[in-house]
Order: structure tokens, then C-alpha cells, then sequence
């Protein structure tokens, strides 16, 4: 596999529907880079942030399995949106890291179950930083510790551009999660490093580890962005 670079986001309390917008913008500028040269001529990308309060409803989301009324979550600080990801429905917030790989997947010769795949391996990996012992549970996406999940995997692949991600429960207020069925699995605890480990680890330093995983695993180069964290023209944003 080829090295190539990714411009690196960072962005603390970030409203969902912006990374949204920011997401469907890279996008389409790598799409429209690849048609034109016929070879990623504009950078691929990686937001590692921290969200706003936000439940997530994936493409096949069951409502049944929000437990509360958008009315009633909203009155606690969280919106309820349906995305165009792969899963269920689950929680995103402060104390969690969040990644979205902006990948041309078909340059990088990668298919989405080997995405999927790559992307719990990084969360593994990072984990293994901190002394804890990730895991796969089959045909249960995501990352597991101990019998509970401490990371959730959605994705969405179009024309060979990667989009959403993962995200991983650092030092999560677990509480959040009492309003949903997580990813639609009834008998799955979730957890968070800082329950792992007794204690939460610094934040930083997690984003630290996630950051040279991802460049092993994806054979990447990481480059700070030059037009700052999640910038999008107007013009380019597209609602949700």
C-alpha cells in the first residue's frame, strides 16, 4: 500500500450537522479531484473530534430503540438526527474521540468490509497503548473489551469515498447511553476507557496514540490542516 497524506482535523465541541456538512464537502472534493486527474490530487482527510450531545440514527435505525422522546433529550442538550451511516442508533459526546477518515478507498485498493476491519484494528491499537485488550465480536461491529463495547464502527462508502467513522468512549458520561438501546443491541453493555482503567486517561494522549495507529495501520502520513478545523465555504455545505 501506497503512503500517501491526510490532512489532520482537530476540533473540540463540534455540533454534528457542521461535521456533517464538512464531511459531504470533502467528499465531493476528492470525488471531483479523482475525476478530474484521474488520481487523488486533493488530500484525503481525518477529523478527530469532540462532539456536542447528539444521538445518531443510522440508515437502518429502529425508532423503538431510542428510548425517550426527541422533545425529552432535547430538554437534556441532545439533538436526535438520522444519517445516511451504516448501524443503529448511538450516542456521541464530550469525553468521546470521534474519527472521520475521508478516504478515496478505491485509489487505496480497499474494499468497505477491509475498512471496516482497518478501523477497529486503529481503536485496538490505541487501546493497547493504555494496557487494554480490544477485540472483534463477530458480526458485531465495533470494539470490544471484557464483553462490553467500548467503540462503536458506522460507515458509509459511495463511489469509493469513505465517510463517518468511529467512535470511542474515552471518558464518556455513560449515563447517556440509559436513553437508547446501543446500536440496537439489547444485551451489550457499553463501557469507557475511563471505566477500564479506573481512572480517565488524558485526552490528548489518547488522540496521541489514535493518531500513530491510524498512520501504521492506513499507511498514512498525518498533516495538520491549513484551513483550520472542519472549514467549509458555504457553497459547499450541504444540509442535513
Amino acid at each position: 500500500m501506497t503512503r500517501r497524506t491526510v490532512a489532520l482535523h482537530r476540533a473540540d465541541g463540534v455540533g454534528y450537522r457542521a461535521a456533517l456538512d464538512w464531511q459531504r464537502a470533502t467528499a465531493e472534493a476528492l470525488r471531483d479531484a479523482r475525476a478530474a486527474d484521474g488520481a487523488i490530487a486533493s488530500p484525503e482527510a481525518l477529523a478527530l473530534i469532540q462532539h456536542d450531545p447528539v444521538y445518531t440514527l443510522g440508515a437502518r435505525a429502529i425508532d423503538a430503540n431510542v428510548l425517550e422522546s426527541p422533545s425529552a433529550l432535547a430538554g437534556r442538550g441532545a439533538e436526535v438526527m438520522r444519517v445516511d451511516r451504516g448501524g443503529d442508533v448511538t450516542f456521541h459526546g464530550p469525553g468521546q474521540l470521534v474519527g472521520y477518515p475521508i478516504l478515496d478507498l478505491h485509489a487505496r485498493g480497499i474494499r468497505p468490509g477491509d475498512h471496516v476491519r482497518l478501523l477497529e484494528q486503529t481503536v485496538i491499537d490505541t487501546l493497547e497503548t493504555f494496557h487494554l485488550r480490544g477485540e472483534r465480536v463477530r458480526g458485531r461491529p465495533g470494539v470490544w473489551v471484557d464483553g462490553a463495547k467500548v467503540a462503536a464502527i458506522g460507515v458509509r462508502v459511495s463511489r469509493g469515498i469513505s465517510t463517518h467513522g468511529f467512535a470511542l468512549n474515552v471518558a464518556t458520561d455513560l449515563g447517556w447511553f440509559d436513553a437508547i438501546v446501543p446500536c440496537g443491541l439489547a444485551d451489550a453493555e457499553v463501557t469507557s476507557m475511563e471505566r477500564l482503567l479506573a481512572g480517565a486517561p488524558p485526552f490528548e494522549e489518547v488522540v496521541d496514540a489514535y493518531r500513530r495507529a491510524f498512520e501504521r495501520r492506513f499507511a498514512s502520513e498525518l498533516v495538520e490542516a491549513v484551513d483550520g478545523p472542519l472549514r467549509v465555504a458555504p457553497a459547499e455545505a450541504v444540509p442535513a
